[in-house]
C-alpha cells in the first residue's frame, strides 16, 4: 500500500513548471482569528511567544524565485541595503492523512514548518462545503504531539469539530483546511483534506463492537532488517494477541525482499497490512517520521478495535504468572491508556551449551539473560483505546480523555531484545558458561541474570505458525535461522 504525502495539497510529483505557473493568490478575508484557540484536554504548552516569520519563509507559490528587478528598488542612498528572497525552506503543511473520528469531528495528520510553528501563530480554520452546497466552518485545534523532537519539520494534528455531523443527510461533501501562515488572513492555503461520496457515512462504524479486539501500529521500519526476527516477532504476537487482531507495519525502506517474504502469508491471511511511506524521508522531522506515523495510524484504526498496542518489532508482550490478555485488559478497562514495563535483555549473550543446537532456535529461545540494573529510567510502552485520543506519542500519549494506569508490572510486561533486530546473521555472539543460569553475570560491566520464560513459549508458538499459515511458509524460513 502506498502511501504519499502531500504539500498543500499537491503530490509530490509536481513539476516545477507547474509550480511556476500558479498566481500569487488575492487576499481572501476572513474574520480574524480569536486570541485564546480552543484546546484540546491535556495539551502541553509547546508554543513560544508569537514572532511572525519574514516573508522570504512563505511557499514558493506565494513568491515564485525569479530576478528581482532592481529598477523596483533603486534608491539614492547607499547604506539602504536590499534583502532579496529566493525559494523555500520548507512547507506550510504537509498532509498524511485526514480521518473522520466520529459523527462531528475529524483529525487531519501531517508536518509543518517547526520554527513557524515555534516562533510564529499558525493557525487553522475547517470547512464542510456539503454536495448541496451547504458551508460550514469552524476553527480548529492544533496538537504539536512529538514532545519538541521535531527537526525541519514537526508533527501537527489538526482537529475539526463541527457543532453537529456536516455530512447529517449523507449527501457528501468535502473537507477543507485553511492553514494559515500567521495572525493575518492575508495569506493562507486551502486545500481539499477529505472528501466523502454520499452514502458513504455509516454511523455504526464510530461505535463498537469494533471489528478488531486488539490492533497493532508499528513504528517506521528503516534500514537493514534481519527476517528471521521479523518472522519470530509476527508468528509470536499473532499468537499472543489472538485470531481477533491486526498488525499495521510502516515500510520506512526496512521491509526488504526477504522481510516482505515471511510477512507475506500473514498480509494474505488479513492478518496484517505494510504501508508504503518511504516517501517520507523527503522531510525531515524525527525518527524516521515515527510520531508523524503512530499519529496517522492512531487515526486511520481509531474505531477499528478496542484496544490499540505501540512498541517495537524488537520488543515482546508478555504476561506473567498465569495472566490472561482478556482477563488484564478487563481489569484495566476504566483507563484510557496504559504503560507497560520492560523487562531489559541482552541482544548476544548465550549460553555456552554443546547439547543445544542454536541454529535451530529463535532469537528468544536463545537470548535468555536479562539485564538488572535498579534505580534507572527505562522507556516503557503502551496500549491505548483510541476512541478517547486526540493524538499520541511512542511511549504514551498525552493528549487523551481519561485515566491513564502505570503501576502494571505485576500484570503485564514486555522483553526487549534492544537492536537485535538488525542483527542479519547469528544473534549469539557471546557465551557464558553453564554456571551463568545461577546469580549474576557481569557482561560489558552491566548485570545479568538467567531469564528462560519466553524461552518456555517457543515450541508453542513454531506450532501456531505452522499451523495458521501451513508448513510450506512455515518451513520456507527455517534456513532464516
Amino acid at each position: 500500500m502506498d502511501r504519499r504525502l502531500s504539500i498543500d495539497g499537491k503530490r509530490f510529483e509536481d513539476t516545477w513548471e507547474s509550480c511556476k505557473s500558479v498566481k500569487v493568490r488575492k487576499a481572501q478575508h476572513s474574520p480574524h482569528p480569536p486570541n485564546d484557540h480552543p484546546q484540546p484536554p491535556t495539551l502541553p504548552t509547546l508554543l513560544h511567544p508569537t514572532l511572525l516569520l519574514p516573508y522570504s519563509t512563505l511557499p514558493l507559490h506565494l513568491h515564485p524565485p525569479s530576478t528581482i528587478d532592481s529598477s523596483e528598488h533603486t534608491s539614492d542612498d547607499p547604506l539602504k541595503r536590499r534583502f532579496e528572497s529566493y525559494g523555500s525552506a520548507a512547507s506550510l503543511f504537509i498532509k498524511m492523512g485526514a480521518y473522520r473520528g466520529g459523527p462531528s469531528t475529524f483529525a487531519i495528520i501531517g508536518l509543518a514548518s517547526k520554527p513557524l510553528h515555534i516562533y510564529g501563530h499558525p493557525w487553522f480554520k475547517c470547512q464542510w462545503l456539503s454536495n448541496s452546497n451547504r458551508s460550514t466552518s469552524v476553527e480548529s485545534y492544533k496538537m504539536l504531539p512529538d514532545w519538541g523532537y521535531g527537526r525541519i519539520y514537526t508533527v501537527v494534528v489538526v482537529n475539526c469539530t463541527f457543532p453537529t455531523n456536516p455530512n447529517h443527510d449523507n449527501t457528501g461533501g468535502k473537507l477543507f483546511l485553511h492553514a494559515y501562515y500567521s495572525n493575518s488572513t492575508q495569506h493562507y492555503e486551502k486545500f481539499v483534506a477529505l472528501e466523502e461520496k454520499p452514502n458513504t457515512y455509516n454511523e455504526s462504524l464510530y461505535r463498537p463492537p469494533y471489528k478488531y479486539e486488539y490492533l497493532y501500529c508499528g513504528s517506521s521500519l528503516y534500514g537493514t532488517l534481519s527476517a528471521a526476527r521479523v518472522r519470530e516477532w509476527m508468528a509470536y504476537h499473532a499468537w499472543f494477541f489472538g485470531p481477533n487482531s491486526h498488525f499495521v507495519f510502516h515500510d520506512a525502506g526496512g521491509v526488504g525482499p526477504e522481510v516482505r517474504e515471511v510477512l507475506e502469508p500473514w498480509v494474505r491471511s488479513g492478518r496484517a497490512t505494510i504501508q508504503d511511506i518511504r516517501d517520507q524521508d523527503r522531510f525531515d522531522g524525527y525518527y524516521y517520521n515515527q510520531f508523524l506515523v503512530v499519529n496517522d495510524c492512531l487515526h486511520r484504526y481509531k474505531h477499528a478495535a478496542n484496544w490499540t498496542f505501540f512498541f517495537d518489532v524488537d520488543e515482546y508482550i508478555y504476561l506473567p504468572d498465569g495472566n490472561t490478555l482478556e482477563g488484564v485488559l478487563g481489569e484495566f478497562s476504566d483507563y484510557t491508556q496504559f504503560t507497560i514495563e520492560q523487562n531489559p535483555m541482552s541482544a548476544k549473550l548465550c549460553l555456552n551449551d554443546s547439547s543445544e543446537d542454536y541454529k535451530t532456535h529463535w532469537g528468544f529461545e536463545k537470548l535468555l539473560f536479562r539485564e538488572t540494573r535498579y534505580g534507572i529510567w527505562r522507556d516503557r510502552k503502551y496500549a491505548i483505546q483510541a476512541k478517547n485520543a486526540y493524538a499520541t506519542g511512542v511511549h504514551m500519549s498525552e493528549n487523551v480523555i481519561g485515566k491513564t494506569l502505570h503501576q502494571t508490572e505485576t500484570r503485564i510486561r514486555y522483553y526487549h531484545y534492544h537492536n537485535s533486530i538488525s542483527v542479519t546473521g547469528e544473534v549469539c555472539r557471546a557465551f557464558v558458561p553453564i554456571s551463568a543460569m545461577e546469580g549474576v553475570t557481569f557482561h560489558d560491566k552491566l548485570p545479568f541474570v538467567y531469564d528462560n520464560k519466553m524461552k518456555k513459549l517457543g515450541e508453542t508458538v513454531k506450532r501456531f505458525e505452522e499451523e495458521t499459515i501451513g508448513k510450506g511458509d512455515a518451513g520456507r524460513y527455517k534456513q532464516l535461522n
